[in-house]
Order: structure tokens, then sequence, then C-alpha cells
């Protein structure tokens, strides 16, 4: 009798010594919920910023690959097309009012709609690019293969030649002179940096608006609606802000490659030393600050797009 009483005390004592465990379980739980929540939070904020970096065009895509392809001739023909088709809409509308503190708004939408058709119209051949800001901004963001890049850059600076050939000969044979168009006489006569500001702002503008479109790429016309409408709020600040504050009327491009064929190049000065020096500030000015704005609008687009959680 003796030993069954001890069994069941010795029992007694086992629940009894049992019971503080489930209650330190018990009181580590919350604990280990919080750590686990904390970790989720870590893992979630590493994976925020996941694959910012990494390239999103095809990866077969290199120099040995892409001249393969008879769609890449195709893409640089239309960037050549489309950039000539806006070369010649901006060239023929200058002489006429497009001067935008004196436009008036029947010019404003003749050229908001002829950029939209223009965009859409070369947009599922090439991407529509159609300007050396934006295709950068589609290398750096790794959208775009450096080699594809530096073919889109060359065949626009190519369509913006075309374009400017074409206004010009139409000049010669009214019996007129060649189209002056003093865009860079801004540079000498207000400093490089209110010009240079004023484009690297545009361009800011124009490569996140491009950057934006691209998740409405499946429908054609909203891609050349956002693009476009980018392209005017661009225009509109910087040639209000010019006008308004700095006195400067038709000093802004934003396309380095039709900036090119508007006195960039010029061919006259009193020597070597003043023909180069305007050479490198208004290249400076009218592509190294575009170039950059559109790198920036690129990357802010994408910075805001990772932080709002689209995918």
């Amino acid at each position: 009798m003796a030993t069954k009483k001890s069994k069941t005390s010795n029992k007694s004592v086992k629940a009894s010594s049992t019971k503080p465990k489930t209650a330190a379980k018990t009181v580590k739980k919350p604990e280990l919920e919080a750590s686990k929540t904390n970790t989720v939070d870590k893992k979630s904020d590493q994976k925020l910023f996941k694959g910012f970096f990494t390239r999103k065009y095809a990866e077969k895509e290199s120099i040995l690959t892409v001249f393969k392809t008879p769609k890449f001739y195709g893409a640089l023909l239309s960037e050549v097309l489309g950039t000539m088709f806006i070369t010649l809409l901006i060239l023929s509308l200058w002489p006429v009012g497009l001067a935008w503190s004196q436009s008036s708004g029947a010019n404003v939408a003749i050229y908001a709609f002829a950029i939209i058709a223009i965009i859409a119209s070369v947009y599922a051949l090439s991407g529509a690019c159609l300007n050396p800001l934006v295709t950068v901004g589609m290398m750096s963001t790794r959208r775009m293969s450096v080699i594809r890049g530096v073919m889109y850059i060359i065949a626009e600076i190519l369509g913006a030649w075309f374009g400017w050939l074409i206004v010009n000969a139409f000049h010669l044979a009214g019996g007129e002179s060649a189209m002056d168009v003093p865009v860079m006489a801004a540079i000498g006569e207000n400093g490089f940096w209110p010009v240079a500001m004023l484009e690297l702002v545009g361009a800011i503008i124009i490569g996140f608006f491009f950057a934006r479109a691209l998740s409405f790429k499946r429908s054609v016309f909203t891609f050349a609606a956002v693009v476009t409408g980018g392209i005017m709020l661009a225009f509109f600040v910087g040639f209000i802000a010019s006008a308004a504050y700095l006195g400067l009327q038709n000093n802004m491009v934003l396309n380095p490659s039709i900036a090119m064929m508007l006195q960039i190049f010029p061919t006259a000065g009193e020597s070597f030393g003043e023909i180069f020096g305007g050479i490198c500030v208004a290249l400076s000015a009218y592509a190294l600050f575009p170039m950059l704005g559109g790198v920036v609008g690129f990357y802010l687009a994408d910075f805001t797009a990772k932080l709002s959680g689209e995918n």
C-alpha cells in the first residue's frame, strides 16, 4: 500500500512539475509571433527592391545576335522615320508661331495629335523611343541592350537630319535662305546654366512619363497619349518658366537628335577654338543634360513603382 501511495504522489509531483512548462510556453508565444512578423517584414523589405537592376530585355540579344534578325532593321527604320516625322512637325510649325508663349491653342492641339499619331504608328515596330534621352533611359534601366540603344540613337540622329534636309529643301526651292532657328543663341545671351537646367527638368518629366507609359503598353493609344502628355507638360513648364522668369524664347528642344540639327555644329567662327568651344557648350546643354534627365526620370518612375508594390 505504501508503494501505491508513493507512485500516486510521484505522479502528482510530475504533473505539478509539468504545469509551469506549459505556462512558460504560453508566455513565449507572443514573443515568437513578434519575431516571426519581424522576420517577415525584413524579408518583404529585402524583396521590395529585388530585381530592381535586373535585365529586362531578351537575354539572347547581343552584338553577335541582334543583327541577324530582320525585325531589328525594321525597328531601326521605324526610328529613322518616326524621328524624321517629329523633326518635320517641329520645324514646320516653328516659323508660324510655335513659340509657346505666343502660340494659339490650335497649334498646340495640332502638335499633340500629330505626336500621338507618330508614336502610335511606330510603337509596335520599335517601341517608339524617337528621342536619345528616352533611349538612354531605357538602356540605364536595362530595358534595352546597349547595342540596340546605340543603334537607335544613330537612327534617331539620321532621322532628324533627313527631316532637317527636307525642310531646308523647301526653303531653298522657294527662293529663301536656309532655315535659321535661333535656339543656341540663348546660351550666349543668358548663360549656360539656365538653359541646361530647363533641359534637365524637361527631360526628367519626359523620362518619367515614358517609363510610366510602359505600364499601358497593351493599349497603344493609351501609351501614346501618356507619352505625349509628358512631352506637352515638359514644354509648357519649360517655356513658361523661361519666358516668365528668364526672358528666353524658343530655347528648348528636349530632343538631342533634333538639337544637333539646330546649330549645335556651327559652320562659322573667328577661330577653331571658338567653334570647338561652342560645340562643347551646346552639346552639354542640349544633349548631355537631357540624357542625364532621362535617366533620372526613368529611375524615379521605377523607384516609385517599387515603393507602391507594382510589379
